[in-house]
């Protein structure tokens, strides 16, 4: 008898929803975010069984009652200490890690860059709201100084962090930014996350519209956002506005914002290279005090940086294959006795 193969069905955004009852607040940006995931699924190439969904704990990290993946809703800020183990057990799963700004930067930040720079071949999404969203509103690592919270009735004295800075110092092999409000163009940062090879860091503005209304309004609103945000694209210069009127031009290593005219063309402007971790550098940094650079810049979105680096589970499965090749199988009494053994007489 011969077997015929059969085609693997084709899946749709559904194929990745469940029947669970979605409990975010209505309006919340989260909702945006879960639909984008559930469409870029079925495009990946990789079957629904392979692919598990890790949060932690926050609004965000319901995200695994949601998807039709298996999925594991952890502990506060060890999401990715959990898929670290997970990944070094079973490399051939894609593994999706969502938390916030509070999860993956306050309690759980010691494990975040940890995993960055060790590169595990998984993808971080950090929806990030600048507020703690589930426990109602105090201020998170991300807020801006002197925001008033519950926590903060006089306004926070501390400085916040800036998260792509943040993975940069880490070593993250990929560095980018989207919002909730842009559907393509997550769809398009979810898409390149998945492509790379190794620890991608994918930070997401997400609007929360009870405790932080607005937070990004600026960069998601038809009269502002052109003027606003500069969207990366590999190869091309550095240009914005409703017109496409301005750019951004390096005088030595420093910045500038100029309008283009018949003087100042695209082609004096500054090139995006994903590969740069200079100009990544330089990139992120627009997220702070302008004045210190020179003008005005808007916020960029896109890839910032994106490197070729080994991944830690293979380097480990290298290891151990080459280890049992020249020295056999390992003895564990020997192996906790160490070097160092003294015979008392």
């Amino acid at each position: 008898m011969i077997e015929t193969a059969t085609a693997a069905p084709v899946l749709t955004a559904k194929d990745f929803a469940t029947d669970q009852e979605v409990r975010w607040c209505p309006g919340c940006g989260d909702y945006s975010i879960l639909a984008q995931v559930q469409k870029v699924m079925p495009t990946i190439g990789v079957p629904k069984e392979n692919i598990v969904i890790i949060s932690g704990i926050g609004c965000s990290s319901r995200f695994p009652y949601y998807m039709n993946t298996f999925g594991m809703h952890s502990i506060h800020g060890r999401a990715t200490a959990i898929a670290s183990g997970l990944k070094a057990s079973r490399p051939e799963l894609s593994i999706w890690i969502v938390s916030g700004d509070g999860d993956s930067l306050s309690i759980g930040g010691n494990h975040t860059i940890h995993l960055l720079r060790r590169n595990l071949d998984v993808n971080i999404l950090m929806f990030n709201n600048q507020i703690y969203g589930l426990t109602k509103g105090q201020y998170s690592p991300t807020s801006e100084q002197h925001k008033v919270t519950k926590s903060t009735p006089f306004g926070s004295i501390d400085h916040p962090f800036n998260p792509l800075a943040l993975a940069m110092g880490a070593d993250a092999s990929f560095v980018g930014r989207s919002m909730d409000r842009d559907p393509k163009h997550l769809q398009y940062m979810l898409t390149r996350s998945h492509q790379h090879k190794g620890s991608s860091f994918l930070e997401i503005y997400q609007n929360c519209n009870i405790f932080n209304d607005g937070a990004f309004e600026i960069f998601t609103e038809k009269s502002s956002k052109a003027d606003q945000g500069l969207y990366l694209e590999q190869g091309q210069p550095l240009v914005f506005g409703a017109n496409q009127q301005m750019g951004i031009k390096l005088d030595g290593l420093k910045p500038v914002v100029v309008e283009l005219s018949d003087s100042v063309s695209k082609d004096d402007l500054w090139i995006h290279d994903e590969k740069d971790f200079y100009k990544a550098q330089t990139l992120v940094r627009m997220f702070d005090d302008p004045n210190k650079t020179g003008g005005h810049f808007p916020r960029p979105f896109g890839v910032f940086f994106e490197a070729d680096r080994a991944c830690y589970e293979d380097d480990m499965a290298m290891q151990i294959e080459e280890t049992i090749a020249s020295k056999g199988k390992g003895n564990l009494d020997k192996l906790i006795r160490g070097k160092e053994v003294w015979e008392i007489v």
